[in-house]
């Protein structure tokens, strides 16, 4: 398989950490020492692509904020890699006048305006600095990559374009306009980064619609102009979409409010929701003794540790979307596999300290000697075998907790039977008013879903004892306001969601499964056997990666930016399926549904498929948004 989007944006970050040419394979020399100067923007790129110690061998030897105090280091190369803001280009003339380094290499991680080139222009001629500004560059990496095949757009900014800024019932057209722009520049430094001009597919009258327009016209522009086009000769032709085009699906956040509320049993997905799980890396609080502290003691401080959950990571690339109770058995098996490693290094290192006297410790030695080597030599990979297992262990030990607390497993179970409408063993109502079962926002989620998913809303005599229910168990009822007002909206657009019909099958309690040497005590909690049912997000790409007719996608809008004139319609000129596509939420997506298409596309020989969208959120985040959304 070519290159993934992670590959090419690290590859990217690589040259532009070279002084922007490729880096050469097999240069011995040592690289040249310099310094990299990033605002948050960059550090978020950045960070998630490459560790310090990359850094560090590609010559990196200090990596600082933009905005914090920087002393002079007269002799050094800085690059700087920053957003095109008024600020950042201020401090970065402030630089210029202080003389702080050698020479400057200035990349954009998006494209600068002219007016702004200008006023660096001017403040090196102040500065008579203009010789050591080596380089400038638009680098066009505005996004950031978490996975082989995800990508989100904002992170320091995603208040901007969030679901609540772009449902917000008072937004002005200019606002409107400013969140759009902002998507729309960074998924065009997306294709340039691919190397690839999608055909881009649509709903309508939605905020899909319009990013759709605009990056239609974005690309169209930068197609035309052929002189600066960013997708000619080596770019083009160079990525994994080299002879057919890639398929972007804009989708809008409000064809399902469910899938972000659910609650998930996969582990990324479980991660995300429970843990503190941000751009790959977990923060994990560990008390020390609370339990036993007297009355009225101040609790002991807590000590955070984070985790990076990364691609080297091989447990976590082969776990990320199982089912938890798998990955809790794996862990166990993984650490009895090297336990049983362990005890054989250390049998030899007892057998080789024997004293040489004895006939047969000789004889055994010969025969040793290669197997002590082959042991020691595989120290290191036992070693980093041992972290990754103390940090799952660590992990699934906390999000455990967090299911056990709440029985996550019941919600999980319910909620899919809701989305799936079978029938429900236990009425809502008692869920909610279950004092041991979750917290106050499990119980919201769980009748958010409800209420989003029914056919028939309940009455309003009903609704009154859910809501007593609701506040009784200690919920805000702000985001049931907002989800009122959306159900009426969406009643008169369209027909409602539907999720498949299969819901999880209980396999009857843990205790079965898990051998009793386990460290994690899963009595009472639920095992599941998940049935791949398609989210209405996978369902959407299904219709239109494999051109199926479908009265939920047929009236997709058909954008061709290559196409001279661009046409308003919904007749693919292209009939022949897709083998590679990009969904895009626009609002905001979850990793429930990204696991949802890599399980989907697994079934699909040949077929790739890229999830993005305009910001990551969990169930938590999107809820206290809606909870914003219905205050008004």
């Amino acid at each position: 398989m070519a290159a993934s989007i992670r590959e090419k944006q690290t590859v990217a970050l690589k040259r532009m950490l070279n002084f922007n040419v490729p880096p050469v394979k097999n240069s011995t020399g040592e690289p040249v020492w310099k310094v990299l100067i990033y605002d948050r923007f960059g550090q978020d790129i950045i960070s998630p692509l490459l560790s310090v110690k990359e850094l560090r061998d590609m010559g990196i030897t200090l990596h600082l904020l933009l905005h914090s105090d920087r002393d002079s280091i007269p002799d050094v190369p800085a690059i700087y890699f920053v957003m095109p803001t008024e600020e950042n280009i201020d401090r970065l003339c402030q630089d210029l006048r202080n003389q702080l380094y050698e020479y400057y290499y200035l990349n954009f991680i998006s494209a600068i305006s002219r007016s702004k080139l200008e006023d660096i222009a001017n403040a090196a001629l102040g500065a008579s600095a203009v010789a050591q500004v080596a380089k400038v560059f638009d680098q066009y990496l505005n996004f950031i990559t978490l996975e082989d095949d995800m990508f989100l757009l904002c992170n320091q900014n995603k208040e901007l374009v969030s679901y609540r800024a772009i449902n917000r019932p008072d937004i002005t057209d200019t606002e409107m306009e400013t969140v759009m722009d902002t998507i729309v520049d960074s998924l065009f430094c997306f294709f340039v980064t691919l190397g690839a001009i999608p055909i881009i597919r649509c709903s309508r009258g939605t905020a899909a619609e319009m990013v759709a327009v605009k990056l239609d016209k974005k690309l169209r522009e930068n197609l035309r102009d052929a002189r600066n086009s960013l997708f000619t000769g080596d770019t083009l032709g160079a990525g994994q979409f080299s002879f057919q085009r890639p398929l972007l699906v804009l989708v809008d956040r409000n064809i399902d409010l469910a899938t972000p509320l659910h609650h998930t049993w996969t582990y990324q997905a479980l991660v995300h929701d429970v843990l503190d799980f941000h751009l790959n890396r977990v923060v994990l609080e560990e008390s020390s003794g609370m339990e036993n502290s007297p009355a009225g003691a101040r609790p002991k401080k807590k000590n955070k540790k984070s985790y990076d959950l990364t691609v080297a990571d091989k447990f976590w690339q082969k776990h990320k979307g199982s089912p938890f109770p798998e990955v809790a058995e794996s862990v166990q098996q993984e650490l009895e596999t090297y336990r049983a490693q362990e005890d054989e290094v250390k049998r030899l290192k007892s057998i080789m300290g024997l004293e040489g006297e004895d006939e047969g410790a000789i004889s055994m030695l010969s025969d040793n000697t290669a197997k002590l080597t082959s042991a020691v030599s595989s120290l290191p990979e036992l070693l980093e075998k041992k972290r990754l297992i103390d940090l799952h262990t660590n992990v699934a030990t906390a999000v455990l907790e967090h299911i056990k607390t709440r029985k996550l497993d019941l919600y999980f179970e319910y909620e899919e039977k809701i989305m799936s409408k079978s029938t429900l063993d236990k009425s809502l109502l008692d869920m909610i008013s279950d004092p041991d079962a979750g917290t106050a926002e499990d119980k919201m989620r769980l009748f958010l879903i409800y209420y989003i998913s029914c056919v028939q809303c309940p009455s309003e005599a009903d609704l009154e004892q859910y809501k007593k229910a609701l506040t009784d168990a200690g919920c805000n009822l702000s985001p049931l306001n907002y989800i009122k007002q959306w159900k009426a909206f969406a009643k008169m657009a369209s027909a409602p969601t539907t999720y498949g019909n299969s819901a999880a099958k209980s396999l009857g309690l843990f205790s079965r499964v898990m051998n009793t040497g386990s460290q994690f005590v899963m009595e009472g909690v639920k095992n599941f056997v998940l049935k791949q049912q398609n989210l209405p997000v996978t369902r959407i790409l299904d219709n239109l990666m494999e051109m199926k007719s479908n009265p939920e996608t047929d009236d997709y809008r058909y954008f061709d930016p290559k196409m001279l004139r661009g046409s308003d319609s919904s007749v693919p000129r292209n009939k022949n399926p897709f083998q590679e596509a990009i969904v895009f939420v626009v609002g905001g997506g979850n990793y429930i549904e990204y696991q949802n298409l890599i399980d989907y596309v697994k079934g699909k020989q040949g077929k790739h498929v890229l999830y993005g969208c305009s910001e990551l959120f969990n169930a938590a985040q999107f809820l206290k948004q809606l909870s914003q959304l219905g205050q008004k």
